[in-house]
């Protein structure tokens, strides 16, 4: 005999948990009372799959889909009660949440007059693991106790306890300090009983008077003040639950980079960066010819033009330096003719006598030579009179 295959879906009270409507048992009851319709008709048992297909609505809105995922870390304070509707009229913790929350449910609780780290959570999915004891995260307490205990004290806690008819696992306790008639103690454990670090220290002759939850699984409370809400990151989320990525981020992350822009000094965004040469030496293209100027002077013409910027002589052809023009300012200081050559004397038409003006050493300086002589002062004596 084949096995029939499940029900296509999911459980309605958990889709209009997982909307962040109500929860599972609200849902429940929700249900019964006949106020959730699926496709028109009113339901009356829980145990009813519904896919994404169906519409369902709740206290006649339409259930949208469900939100993402989202996890908080509250410091509860002490004096609060962790329950929706308390039938005392205590205050709870969703009287003193910050309005902008959304529907949130705690994971786990805390006693009224416990304090520290509170889980909150927009899914009920995410609320029944990380309730569940098959999970195995570590809850730290810090607790004070009134008393002198020992590290004997604490050995039946970390062999386990049985209280009641109920199993307690071993504990990690440690004692700190001592100070005057209390002492304080680290205690750690997995399954987080009703008030199960509380029974287990009166079980060895301890009386709690405080007691602040100092971490849950890999989240701390830091320096979280008291009645802060701080949300945790969905990627760290995904990391310590191990959630999948939405498929709106996985494609975000496919789409290809936008080319890097280059930024100006005024801090506006300029043209784009230039890619690196790609060629032969110093940046040419491979089989391009070489210039007749040589690679890093400042003699190189490009398209007709110098490098100064100066344009060249009509019909001139390009890589060839532009004509001088004659300095006359510099002549007339020097008293010399227009267009004669460096190194000619004042009115004359060649640098050094007997020497023409094509040879090769008219424009060559005239510097004279320094003397190698040495003149000394002349020592004049004085006669002095007898």
């Amino acid at each position: 005999m084949s096995k029939e295959s499940p029900p296509a879906g999911e459980r309605i009270a958990k889709v209009i948990a997982r909307a962040g409507i109500a929860s599972r048992r609200e849902a429940e009851r929700l249900i019964e009372t006949g106020q959730v319709t699926v496709n028109g008709a009113v339901i009356d048992r829980a145990a009813l799959n519904v896919t994404p297909q169906d519409r369902v609505t709740v206290k006649g809105k339409t259930l949208g889909a469900p939100e993402p995922a989202r996890l908080w870390l509250y410091h509860k304070p002490s004096g609060l009660v962790t329950t929706n509707n308390d039938e005392q009229g205590r205050v709870t913790i969703f009287d003193e949440l910050p309005d902008d929350l959304p529907r949130v449910m705690t994971i786990g609780r805390l006693d009224i007059t416990s304090e520290g780290l509170l889980l909150l959570t927009n899914d009920g999915g995410i609320k029944r693991k990380l309730e569940l004891p098959s999970t195995g995260w570590l809850r730290k307490y810090r607790v004070r106790v009134n008393g002198r205990p020992t590290d004997a004290s604490f050995a039946p806690l970390r062999e386990g306890l049985v209280l009641d008819g109920e199993r307690f696992q071993p504990m990690a306790v440690s004692l700190d300090r001592q100070q005057g008639a209390n002492a304080w103690i680290t205690c750690a454990i997995r399954e987080g009983r009703n008030r199960e670090v509380r029974r287990a220290m009166e079980a060895v002759g301890l009386t709690v008077n405080r007691l602040i939850r100092v971490s849950y699984g890999p989240f701390q409370l830091g320096q979280l003040a008291a009645g802060a809400v701080e949300e945790i990151r969905p990627r760290v989320l995904r990391d310590q639950l191990g959630m999948e990525a939405p498929e709106e981020e996985e494609a975000q992350k496919a789409k290809p980079r936008p080319r890097r822009k280059g930024v100006s000094l005024a801090g506006k965004p300029g043209p784009a960066i230039p890619a690196a040469p790609k060629g032969g030496r110093h940046g040419a293209p491979r089989g391009a010819k070489p210039s007749g100027n040589k690679p890093g002077s400042d003699k190189t013409y490009q398209d007709g033009k110098p490098a100064g910027g100066r344009p060249l002589k009509f019909g001139a052809k390009p890589g060839t330096r532009p004509e001088a023009k004659p300095d006359t300012k510099t002549s007339a200081k020097l008293g010399m003719k227009p267009g004669a050559k460096p190194g000619a004397r004042p009115g004359t038409k060649f640098g050094k006598p007997g020497q023409a003006a094509d040879s090769p050493m008219a424009d060559a300086p005239t510097a004279r030579k320094p003397s190698t002589r040495t003149t000394r002062k002349p020592v004049v004596r004085r006669r002095t009179r007898e």
